[in-house]
């Protein structure tokens, strides 16, 4: 099994300012666990790299294409996104599809993630609304769950009702962890958030990457809906949408929060995760492009969109570059 080198430091000048440590597995679909660091088993919230797997259960019931839905919505029902007018568009569709409003979704509103998104938001002299949260379009995803089974949508995030013991069934299967086995507790956008072994975690993705590439229908749906419309996926400025558009959709990744993401290699069957200690999300994305370019998904040097992902700069208040973020040399 492969021992990985990821933690992150901080130099300002040549000096180490910070350090940050990385807790990672890596699973093949065919062999198992294949490579860590540190702690492959440390139990963490999940977050959002639940997405692929909560919005599951409205495809194979074919609710999802009851409602005539399609890539668009599957993608945005995956996403962490950035608050961009086509991604508040998409999600008011979708809440529009099914007869309800903006006000039933149970997630607040933050401002917009992308800074397009807060651009245009502030150009136009609006506030934000709960469309322009990340997970509006999870959110109306597992409303529609409700609405096409005939369940009460009151209370749809909250633990023990229907969609969310569908979600858990499904994190349960791909992750293969005993549902009762699976801690949860309540997500930063209200539903339930599912915490587990990180082992476990890249397990899932290396099973959704073995399943896409097999052309099973399930997977290969998420997989097609992520690699067609990248930008719903993320936004303008947001490294999930930069990773596919990069790899041509050979990667897919889904960022967390708290210093967590989970990324399907879809050409090995190899899935990932990384988890900074501490949750700071300027360590992340070092320790996870790193990772991938140790599994062969990246070249090195990268591309130049990831480079600044890869090795942020740090700045001064006059622009002037001070130091930069890394991984620590092996």
């Amino acid at each position: 099994m492969q021992t990985y080198q990821l933690d992150v430091v901080v130099s300002r000048g040549s000096s180490i300012e910070s350090r940050h440590r990385v807790h990672a597995a890596a699973w093949d679909a065919s062999a198992g666990l294949v490579g860590s660091t540190r702690d492959p088993f440390l139990v963490v919230p999940w977050r959002s790299c639940a997405k692929p797997f909560q919005v599951m259960p409205l495809l194979e019931t074919g609710g999802f294409d009851e409602l005539v839905w399609g890539d668009d919505e599957l993608a945005l029902a995956c996403a962490s996104h950035g608050g961009e007018p086509e991604h508040v568009a998409v999600a008011l569709r979708m809440l529009e599809s099914i007869g309800m409003e903006e006000g039933d979704l149970a997630c607040g509103p933050h401002e917009p993630l992308a800074r397009r998104g807060v651009k245009l938001l502030r150009d136009a002299g609006h506030a934000p609304t709960r469309l322009h949260n990340n997970c509006s379009g999870k959110h109306a995803a597992m409303l529609a769950r409700a609405h096409v089974s005939g369940w009460s949508t009151h209370g749809y995030e909250r633990d023990g009702h229907q969609v969310q013991l569908a979600a858990l069934e499904s994190v349960s299967r791909w992750s293969g962890v005993p549902a009762d086995k699976i801690e949860r507790a309540i997500d930063g956008c209200g539903v339930v958030v599912f915490g587990f072994p990180l082992a476990y975690m890249s397990r899932a993705y290396a099973m959704l990457a073995a399943s896409a590439t097999r052309g099973d229908e399930l997977a290969s749906r998420i997989a097609r809906a992520v690699r067609t419309r990248p930008l719903l996926f993320g936004g303008t400025d947001r490294f999930d949408t930069i990773l596919v558009e990069e790899t041509s959709g050979r990667v897919i990744a889904k960022i967390g929060a708290e210093g967590i993401h989970s990324a399907a290699l879809l050409e090995q069957g190899i899935g990932v995760v990384v988890k900074v200690e501490d949750g700071a999300s300027r360590a992340q994305y070092p320790a996870l492009l790193r990772l991938l370019q140790l599994h062969g998904a990246l070249p090195d040097p990268l591309p130049a969109r990831l480079q600044d992902f890869a090795r942020p700069r740090i700045k001064n208040t006059r622009g002037e570059v001070v130091g930069d973020v890394r991984v620590v040399d092996a």
